[in-house]
């Protein structure tokens, strides 16, 4: 079992990595070793003592892993390495950088074998005890391909060894665009620094050697998961398929509570929840090129993001990416052209028992420049399903439809026994697979449900901070083109069919908003359901591209609802 699972996950991934495999061993050639170790001992034995040298001594490395000459290095990469290390970074920074910064990623690189053996040896053992099969309980560094769920754990440091990689350019490009990788190495930033000089790329950059200052000073032991989620397009597949249109128009579910946030940040909140990437399909976007809007900035601030640019290809419809753990290492201000470094960040959020830190992500990508195609009702489905596969815990969601479709108390949402009710859970055959126990997840998930069935619907986010919400704003607006308004909605049912129990919402200040607090709470007071209010949406869509209408969506239901009542 052991061997065969190694083969199958090194086989996936090992095209895209700068190791060679022999003899089931990993290792890096003679050459690199060679180099590493000169590099490990600073730069009086090295003589890489600046961003000029250290770009030549990047050239013999790629050199030395046979990297041909028609995929050296632009000189605007090498150009730019220089200008950072050498020009714009204060000289006893760069000095510090170059005596202790750089040793001990050149070190981090030498284990990097060591660590991909350790990594691969600990999740083997930890399948073979419980005697489960390669494919549904595999945990290791692998190509998690579109159409495959699936989940990579990885060590803290295990991703510092990688985005050590990826900081030296050592990441093999050959095949990375025919499986729809996005790129990783960093070499790319360095060029788009020198080629188009702007502060927010140099503030980019920041929070790279930021993020190496603080593991070379003190290694982070915590893990961080990558989870690729599918809706099945397949209508015969077990569990939850991608939703059709009568999913939606049919639902009979609650709408959860909507918090409306005019202040702060998706990434300050305290309470435990699941913040919302406005992703590219392509993970991480334009994080280590130009780009620099919300995504691009998370994948900054927290850096272990990038990690899963590795081995995640492009998103397609029906799928979404989460990520658990990962550590917050820098401050900011601004945004887009105005985006700055502004220092270090400690991260004091707690841990689970997998040891990752409980900051979830999830990374979904909106329809990118829709036009007036975003009132139609197949895009409107399209991005419906998007954020309900992001939101959705698709396993539990499938043992609540289960458990609950036959039983009158779940769909009259009258009062019920919670010991009961509790106790028919525990008792139920289901069992939930994954690194938790059944119990604990049956508890943790019908701790949610019962909260959203009992009378307290009027519950704040901060009154239930164990509950795991969605905290969200303007997916799919700005560069992308939506309309806030629309996508305010979608969300909302997304999180409320997905049984999430609540949803806060940060407007960032945006005039069309402006209301939202309003509708929300005018939508609330009528008890809408997940399918009337979609059902309103669709509506809205068919008569705005009609023409028959052209005010927003807002202004068109609450007046017609207002007149209904009269």
């Amino acid at each position: 079992m052991e061997n065969q699972m190694r083969v199958v996950e090194l086989n996936s991934i090992l095209p895209y990595l700068p190791l060679h495999l022999r003899s089931s061993s990993i290792f890096w050639p003679p050459p690199v070793v060679e180099a590493l170790k000169a590099l490990s001992k600073g730069p009086h034995y090295s003589n890489v003592h600046s961003g000029q040298i250290l770009s030549l001594a990047i050239l013999d490395l790629r050199n030395s892993l046979n990297y041909s000459s028609s995929k050296s290095l632009p000189s605007s990469a090498l150009h730019g390495y220089s200008l950072f290390f050498d020009d714009l970074m204060p000289r006893a920074d760069a000095v510090r950088w170059f005596e202790e910064v750089l040793p001990k990623m050149a070190d981090l690189l030498l284990n990097l074998p060591s660590l991909l053996e350790a990594h691969y040896q600990q999740h083997n053992n930890a399948v073979d005890s419980r005697g489960r099969g390669v494919e549904t309980t595999s945990c290791c560094l692998r190509l998690l391909d579109s159409q495959q769920p699936g989940l990579v754990l990885l060590s803290q440091e295990l991703i510092a060894a990688l985005l050590s990689c990826s900081f030296f350019s050592l990441f093999p490009t050959a095949n990375r665009a025919a499986k729809y990788l996005p790129m990783i190495n960093f070499h790319h930033l360095f060029a788009s620094l020198y080629e188009y000089y702007e502060e927010n790329l140099e503030s980019k950059i920041k929070c790279i050697v930021h993020y190496f200052e603080r593991i070379s000073s003190c290694m982070p032991m915590g893990n961080v998961s990558f989870e690729r989620k599918v809706l099945p397009l397949d209508q015969r597949a077990v569990g939850i398929c991608y939703p059709k249109f009568d999913f939606w128009s049919k639902s009979d579910l609650p709408l959860c509570p909507f918090e409306v946030q005019r202040s702060g940040l998706i990434e300050d909140q305290v309470y435990e929840a699941l913040e919302v990437d406005f992703a590219n399909q392509y993970l991480g976007g334009g994080a280590l090129h130009r780009g620099c809007v919300q995504e691009e900035i998370r994948f900054m601030i927290n850096l272990e993001l990038v990690a899963g640019m590795l081995f995640l290809p492009s998103m397609a419809d029906n799928e979404a990416i989460e990520v658990v753990g990962t550590e917050r290492f820098s401050n900011y201000i601004g945004y887009a052209s105005s985006f700055r470094f502004s220092g270090d960040y400690v991260d004091h959020k707690d841990t689970d028992s997998l040891g990752r830190r409980k900051t979830r992500i999830i990374a979904i990508d909106a329809l990118c420049g829709p036009g007036k195609r975003q009132y139609e009702s197949e895009c409107l489905l399209r991005d419906i399903n998007k954020a309900f596969c992001g939101f959705c815990d698709l396993y539990k969601y499938q043992q609540y439809q289960e458990f609950f479709q036959d039983d009158e108390h779940w769909k009259s949402e009258v009062d019920f026994d919670v010991k009961q009710l509790r106790e028919r859970l525990r008792n139920d055959t289901l069992t939930l697979e994954g690194p938790s126990t059944s119990s604990q997840l049956t508890e943790a998930a019908l701790d949610t449900q019962l909260n959203r069935c009992s009378d307290e619907k009027a519950c704040q986010p901060s009154q239930h901070q164990e509950e795991i919400g969605i905290v969200t704003g303007n997916w799919g607006c700005g560069a992308f083109g939506g309309d806030p308004e629309l996508k305010a909605i979608i969300q909302w049912l997304a999180a409320s069919q997905a049984l999430r129990p609540f949803i806060s919402y940060h407007t960032f200040g945006l005039d069309t908003l402006e209301v939202l607090d309003q509708v929300t709470r005018w939508i609330l007071s009528h008890e809408w359901t997940v399918g009337e209010l979609w059902n309103m949406l669709v509506e809205y869509g068919s008569k705005r591209l009609k023409g028959e209408i052209r005010v927003g969506f807002f202004s068109w239901l609450l007046p017609s609802r207002d007149s209904n009542d009269a």
